[in-house]
């Protein structure tokens, strides 16, 4: 069973790929990795920004430094059902993630105040809380958009550092950002097929540089959030402004 990290770091890189080189890739991938146990999953995540969408448009601009926060479910929550709430920062290529566990019900409310009055039994928890807490409403973070994907995960057994991920009809919507609403939404980039990500520490292993190569799979900038803001949010927050 594969255990989901509350802090780690890594380094990861997105690769566009059609269904026809994705199939090809998995078959081969099926011989060195593992599927994890949830098999073909959804992942629904609300990205929190500034009002003037201040945080991915310091992202958009590839700084040395960037952060971004958001709340995340694995599948519809129900009001029992654990989420997380996630700072993801980037710091020279280097990905860092630092999350808290809690019921989808106590996530509900910090829509409302801004704040988790929920406790945790780690220090290192409440630790995690408290830095959400003070960036939530230093910067005045508030939700901005759900976005949505269906994934498919791979580990390797020689090296628990070492994870692909496949994911499919990304998706995105700005109202009703109740992650218990569901899934639904408009598609992002209707032009891909499939957007694998690599995660590593360290360098890949030998035999998958291989099959990237012998593939012709190579590296591709796509941020979800990014790319959504970009093509769908962009005008509309430049034309309120203006208004």
């Amino acid at each position: 069973m594969v255990k989901l990290k509350n802090c780690f770091q890594r380094r990861e890189k997105k690769y566009k790929l059609s269904y026809e080189k994705y199939d090809r890739l998995v078959e081969k991938m099926n011989q060195h990795m593992q599927e994890d146990e949830y098999g073909l999953h959804t992942i629904i995540s609300v990205y929190f920004d500034t009002d003037d969408f201040e945080m991915i448009r310091h992202s958009i601009n590839k700084p040395v430094f960037k952060e971004k926060f958001r709340l995340r479910s694995y599948g519809v929550p129900q009001k029992d059902t654990n989420v997380f709430m996630e700072i993801k920062k980037k710091v020279k290529g280097v990905v860092y993630k630092r999350r808290v566990t809690l019921p989808y019900e106590e996530a509900g409310e910090f829509f409302e105040t801004k704040r988790s009055a929920f406790k945790f039994s780690s220090s290192k928890d409440m630790q995690i809380k408290d830095e959400i807490d003070w960036l939530v409403l230093r910067r005045k973070l508030e939700p901005k958009v759900m976005i949505a994907y269906d994934r498919r995960a791979y580990f390797y057994p020689k090296d628990e550092d070492f994870r692909v991920t496949f994911d499919f009809n990304i998706r995105y919507r700005t109202e009703n950002l109740d992650i218990a609403s569901g899934a639904d939404g408009e598609r992002v980039a209707p032009e891909i097929d499939v957007l694998m990500e690599v995660k590593a520490l360290g360098a890949y292993p030998l035999w998958f540089s291989e099959l990237l190569g012998e593939l012709e799979i190579y590296p591709a900038s796509f941020s979800k959030y990014a790319q959504t803001y970009q093509r769908y949010l962009f005008s509309k927050e430049e034309f309120s402004h203006v208004v």
